[in-house]
C-alpha cells in the first residue's frame, strides 16, 4: 500500500505558487521528458491564466520514492477566503511560500493564520532567492515574527526553512548551498510531515468540500476519506451539518489524483483524497457515509460575506442582441449552483422576481463571477457594491467591515496615497521602509471606502503601487465616505453615435463611447465635468445648406474615449445606475431609463427626506 502525504501550498497572490507545483510535477517524474505541457498547468480555469491567479481550489498528485503527496493548490487572494477555509481540512501540512523580496503579505498571514488555528505543521519556502533584490534570511526572520502574532505553537515556531526558485526549479538549505533541483523540498516533505491519521478499519466516512459539475458524471464531490475504505457501487447516505439525512445513493465513480488527471480506482483507503460521483444532492459542507455509521463530520465555519450586489435580467433596449441567457428563470438557476459550490457565495431573492440579491467577500470574487456569466451566454444588470452591515448585540451600534490595506509604493507617491486613504475613512497603523526606494504602508479601513479604489490607486502611483486588502474586522461606522464628484452624460435617443455630435460634447466632459456606437435613451456615454447629470443628444448631425457641401467642411477629429473594463464599471457606477454585462459589451445606463421617471423618483425621494 502507497504511502500518503496531503499538503496545502499556501502563499501570497504571485509569489510563485502555482510555477512551484509545475516544477513538483515536472522533477517528481509525472510528465515525460518530451511532453509538452502548459505554463502554470493548475490555473485551469482561462480567467485564472487571464488575471494571475488562483481563483479555485484544486488537487494534483506527484510520487516520490514510493510516497504519493497529495497537493491541494490554495486560492492566495483572500475574496476566495471560501475554497481555503475548506480544502484546509483536507490536509495535514502546509508548504508556507514568501517572496525573498516583499515577504509576507496580507494573502499570506490570513490562509496561514487558517492553517495554524487548525494545527497544521508549516513548512517555509523562500522563494525567489534568485532575485537581486533579495533579502531571503530578513524574510526569514518576518515570517517567524509573523507565526508568533498569529499564536503559532512552539511546535508550529520550530519550521524548517527552504529557500528557492520555483522559476529555476531548485531548492536548498542555505543559499551558499548547490542550486541543482527540488530534491531537498521533496526529501522535507516526506520527513516533515507524517502519513495522515485515520482508521481504516472503521465504516467509511468523508466530508464533501469541493464540488463541480461534469458532463457525463453530473456532480463530482472531493474531500478526503476521514475514515474507513470507500468502494465504487457501495451504498452511502449523505448527511447534512446537522445530522439530517439527505439522500442515499451509490458511489457509481471513485476517483483518485495523479498528477494533474483524475484516474478511475475500485477503492480509497482513509487518508486519501478522492472524487465521488452517483450523488444527486450532498453539496459542500455534506458528510458522506456508511448506511450503518449516521454521524456527520463537522465542517468549518466560514467567514461572513461583506459585500452585496443586485443581479438581474437585461431590461435595455438592446438586451437578447448579444447572449442567449436572458430570463430570470435561467439567471436565478445559475446563481443557486453558484452558491451551491461556493460556500462564501450567498444568493437571495427579492421583492422583485427579476432581481437577486448576491453576497460575497469582495469586489474581485463578485467581478470574477460576473465575467463567468458573461462568456457563458448569459445578459444581466448589477448594481453597485453595497456593504453588509449588523447591529452590534450587546451596545445595538450599526458597525460595517474593517479590511487591512498594506500599500507598497514609490517615496514619491507616498503623500497622494495617505491623502486619499484619508478622505475614505482609513486609519494608518503601520509605515516603514521596505528597501529599493519604497515605502510599506498600512491602513485600516472601512470597506465602502475602498470601494472603486484601486483605479485611482494605480493612476496616483503611475501604476507602480501594490495594493492588498484583507477582511479584519467589524466596527463602529466611521462616517460618511465621498463619493463621485461629478455627474454623468446621459443619452437622450437611440441610433448610431454621430462624430459630428461627438465632437461638440467633448467639451462637456469625458466620453466613454466612440463615432458608430450603439446608444439608447437612459444610457450613459460619459462623464460630465460639473457636479450634476446632462441629457445630451450623440445623434446630432450636421445641418447642411446651399452654401457649402459637406465633403468641402474640416475632418473631424475626436478624441480617444475612455473604456472602462468591468470591475472599473462596476466601481465607477453610483446607486442610481446599473451596468448591462453582455457577452460583446459593457455599458453603463441609468436605472430608469425615462428622464421622466427619474424626476419622478427624484421628486418622491425629496418629498420622503
Amino acid at each position: 500500500m502507497t504511502e500518503l502525504r496531503n499538503i496545502a501550498i499556501i502563499a501570497h497572490v504571485d509569489h510563485g505558487k502555482t510555477t512551484l507545483v509545475d516544477q513538483l510535477l515536472r522533477q517528481s517524474g509525472t510528465f515525460r521528458d518530451n511532453q509538452r505541457v502548459a505554463e502554470r498547468v493548475m490555473d485551469s480555469n482561462d480567467q485564472e491564466r487571464e488575471r494571475g491567479i488562483t481563483i479555485l481550489a484544486k488537487c494534483a498528485s506527484v510520487e516520490w520514492n514510493g510516497i504519493r503527496i497529495n497537493i491541494v493548490d490554495t486560492p492566495g487572494h483572500a475574496d476566495f477566503g471560501g475554497e481555503v477555509e475548506r480544502i484546509l481540512s483536507m490536509v495535514d501540512g502546509a508548504l508556507v511560500l514568501v517572496d525573498a523580496a516583499e515577504g509576507p503579505m496580507p494573502q499570506t498571514k490570513f490562509v496561514t493564520m487558517k492553517a495554524l488555528a487548525l494545527g497544521l505543521k508549516p513548512i517555509v519556502v523562500v522563494n525567489k532567492a534568485d532575485r537581486p533584490d533579495e533579502r531571503a534570511y530578513e524574510v526569514q526572520e518576518e515570517v517567524f515574527d509573523l507565526f508568533a502574532a498569529l499564536g503559532a505553537t512552539d511546535e508550529q515556531l520550530d519550521f524548517p526553512t527552504l529557500y528557492a526558485s520555483a522559476k529555476e526549479g531548485w531548492a536548498a538549505e542555505d543559499l551558499e548551498a548547490p542550486r541543482e533541483t527540488l530534491t531537498p523540498l521533496f526529501e522535507l516533505i516526506t520527513k516533515h510531515f507524517g502519513p495522515p491519521v485515520a482508521d481504516a478499519e472503521a465504516p467509511f466516512a468523508m466530508l464533501a468540500t469541493i464540488l463541480e459539475y461534469d458532463n457525463y458524471l453530473g456532480r463530482v464531490l472531493t474531500g478526503r476519506v476521514e475514515r474507513g475504505v470507500a468502494r465504487v457501487n457501495a451504498p452511502v447516505t449523505a448527511l447534512s451539518h446537522d445530522g439530517k439525512k439527505l439522500e442515499t445513493g451509490r458511489l457509481t465513480k471513485l476517483l483518485s489524483f495523479r498528477g494533474i488527471e483524475r484516474v478511475p480506482v475500485d477503492e480509497a483507503r482513509a487518508g486519501d483524497i478522492i472524487a465521488i460521483a452517483g450523488l444527486k444532492e450532498a453539496t459542500v459542507a455534506d458528510t458522506i457515509t456508511d448506511p450503518e455509521d449516521e454521524t456527520p463530520i463537522q465542517a468549518l465555519p466560514v467567514d461572513p460575506p461583506t459585500l452585496s450586489m443586485s443581479f438581474s435580467i437585461n431590461d435595455s433596449p438592446f438586451a437578447g442582441d448579444d447572449g442567449d441567457k436572458v430570463t430570470s428563470r435561467l439567471l436565478a438557476a445559475r446563481l443557486m449552483r453558484e452558491a451551491e459550490g461556493n460556500v462564501a457565495i450567498g444568493v437571495e431573492r427579492t421583492n422583485d422576481e427579476n432581481v437577486f440579491e448576491v453576497k460575497g467577500r469582495g469586489e474581485l470574487q463578485l467581478g470574477v463571477l460576473i465575467e463567468s456569466l458573461r462568456r457563458e451566454g448569459f445578459e444581466l444588470s448589477v448594481s453597485r457594491p453595497r456593504v453588509l452591515y449588523r447591529n452590534n448585540s450587546e451596545t445595538g451600534e450599526r458597525e460595517e467591515p474593517i479590511e487591512e490595506v498594506v500599500i507598497d509604493v514609490d517615496d514619491a507617491y507616498v503623500g497622494p496615497v495617505v491623502e486619499a486613504m484619508g478622505e475614505r475613512r482609513g486609519e494608518m497603523t503601520d509605515m516603514r521602509p521596505s528597501g529599493g526606494g519604497k515605502t510599506r504602508l498600512t491602513f485600516l479601513a472601512p470597506s465602502r471606502g475602498l470601494i472603486g479604489y484601486h483605479g485611482q490607486f494605480l493612476n496616483e502611483t503611475r501604476g507602480t503601487g501594490v495594493m492588498s486588502r484583507l477582511y479584519h474586522s467589524y466596527a463602529p461606522h466611521k462616517g460618511k465616505v465621498p463619493g463621485r464628484r461629478n455627474g454623468v452624460l446621459i443619452s437622450n435617443s437611440q441610433g448610431k453615435s454621430v462624430p459630428f455630435a461627438l465632437w461638440n460634447l467633448e467639451e462637456r466632459g469625458e466620453l466613454f463611447i466612440g463615432a458608430g456606437t450603439a446608444v439608447y435613451e437612459g444610457m450613459i456615454i460619459g462623464e460630465h465635468s460639473r457636479g450634476n447629470d446632462l441629457e445630451v443628444n450623440p445623434l446630432k448631425t450636421k445641418k447642411l445648406s446651399n452654401v457649402r457641401a459637406s465633403g468641402t467642411d474640416e475632418a473631424v477629429r475626436l478624441t480617444t474615449p475612455k473604456s472602462l473594463r468591468l470591475e472599473e464599471a462596476i466601481a465607477y457606477i453610483d446607486d442610481d445606475e446599473l451596468v448591462e454585462v453582455t457577452p460583446q459589451h459593457v455599458r453603463l445606463r441609468k436605472r430608469l431609463l425615462s428622464p421622466h421617471d427619474r424626476k419622478k423618483e427624484s421628486r418622491k425621494e425629496s418629498e420622503s427626506a
